[in-house]
């Protein structure tokens, strides 16, 4: 009996990652993704997942906590999911952070656009909720790394560590006679914070990530790197605005600051903001995760004792009082939503003022439109002048470039029969097929969204 993986997320685009297996009338979903981006990629989360109404889905995995990896759970168990769901202990207490406080931005965001009428949509109603969010965490199951087990009844796999963040991972499955081997994202082997992706087992088909597959990312580092505009902003009396990622961003950025007050390069009084509740909360996790990561115990303190921590909203809206020089550090990382709209408001005007971008920028967000070199900016119904300073970090990518990637597939034991490249937008993804196919001498494609391949 066959094997079959439908791509019902992650294929021709960067976000919403969902792959179905299914075999013998069971079916793993392995991820569990929101689309982030172009409006005709968000509208696809409010639709319910083919097939779910016929119990189509009987398991899920988790390869990492991010949300365009996790961020549809919510919505998967309102829709009637009752199964398991499984992920590293790292993803587990991410998620329990990550998952809630989506819900609680979309509950903010479609209350402000209430307020404010600019919403077509009357009323304007949140994605899913923060309560949403708490009752689907119920149905975790951690299993560690390494450790085999049964995501269902015959079905066989193991997670291996893939850098990136905490928690992520590589899936590898065992159905039908079939092996299976999903990427998850992977990290870069000189990660500031992360070890890298452990070496990846052998495999029949295997699925591979390409957020940065035609791109390689440059020989600096990032306490390098950042260095220099900081101390161009504060020179100018400038604010820094730096949508982060708030699980691993955020940490690399703030470990980071701190290296360079430490070492002088820096202003040490130079004011820093963690505006994000969500980033807080990953921030203190690095502490109880200790070795499963590049930190020590004291670097994770002064890690967290670099920024002040705003929680609340009142602390966020007073960072506007504080003048002169500061630094804010506030998600989301692509600036899809959550408190860095608001900075992003009151400071996009002022040409003294640096817009800071951290990361990869998906198509269609307000990220790619900075990065892209916009001069307005949409923000909450309104058109907002860009005369700041923008600059795009090109070390602080958590992702893999396309020679590590290549590297991590010519590690994989004997010779894959196919490689399905994933999660990346399209040149980068077709870029990295002919490399696999030139290269590796590997058969390789990109598959379409909602396309059913069999094994």
């Amino acid at each position: 009996m066959s094997v079959q993986v439908i791509f019902l997320g992650g294929a021709g685009t960067v976000t919403g990652s969902k792959f179905l297996v299914r075999h013998a009338g069971k079916g793993l979903l392995i991820d569990c993704g929101l689309f982030q981006g172009y409006k005709q990629l968000r509208l696809r989360n409010w639709a319910a997942l083919p097939g779910l109404e016929e119990g189509g889905i009987d398991a899920v995995a988790l390869t990492h906590a991010h949300l365009d990896h996790s961020g549809y759970l919510p919505l998967l168990v309102r829709q009637g999911y009752h199964g398991p769901v499984w992920c590293t202990p790292g993803t587990r207490d991410l998620c329990r952070i990550l998952l809630p406080d989506s819900g609680h931005i979309q509950e903010e965001d479609a209350q402000f656009a209430n307020r404010k009428g600019f919403s077509k949509h009357h009323p304007a109603l949140p994605l899913y909720t923060e309560q949403d969010a708490r009752k689907c965490l119920k149905q975790l199951r951690s299993v560690a790394p390494l450790h085999l087990f049964e995501p269902l009844p015959g079905w066989q796999a193991r997670f291996h560590g893939a850098g990136h963040i905490l928690g992520a991972s590589s899936l590898y499955l065992e159905v039908g006679g079939r092996r299976l081997l999903f990427s998850g994202d992977l990290g870069r082997c000189d990660d500031l914070l992360m070890f890298p992706p452990e070496a990846p087992p052998g495999a029949d088909a295997v699925f591979v990530e390409s957020t940065y597959g035609n791109r390689e990312h440059p020989s600096e580092n990032l306490i390098d790197e950042l260095a220099e505009p900081l101390q161009r902003a504060a020179a100018r009396s400038g604010t820094v605005v730096a949508p982060v990622f708030a699980v691993g961003r955020a940490q690399a950025l703030l470990h980071a600051i701190a290296v360079l007050k430490q070492q002088g390069r820096i202003p040490q009084a130079l004011p820093v903001f963690l505006d994000s509740p969500m980033a807080i909360e990953s921030t203190e996790l690095f502490a109880q995760h200790l070795g499963q990561h590049r930190l020590s115990a004291a670097e994770c303190s002064a890690m967290a004792r670099a920024a002040t921590m705003t929680r609340s909203a009142d602390q966020s809206k007073a960072i506007a009082r504080q003048h002169g020089p500061k630094v804010i550090l506030s998600a989301s990382g692509m600036a899809t939503g959550g408190r860095v709209l608001h900075h992003l408001q009151l400071y996009l005007g002022d040409h003294r003022n640096l817009v800071l971008l951290t990361g990869f920028q998906a198509a269609g967000t307000r990220g790619a439109t900075l990065a892209n070199g916009g001069t307005s900016l949409r923000i909450h119904g309104q058109d907002w002048p860009v005369r700041a300073e923008v600059l795009q970090l090109h070390s602080s990518s958590a992702h893999a470039d396309a020679p590590q990637l290549l590297n991590w597939l010519r590690a994989i034991p004997g010779q894959p029969q196919r490689a399905f490249v994933i999660h990346g937008e399209p040149e980068a993804a077709d870029t990295l097929r002919r490399r696999i196919e030139t290269e590796l001498r590997w058969s390789a494609l990109v598959p379409e969204h909602g396309s059913t391949w069999e094994l």
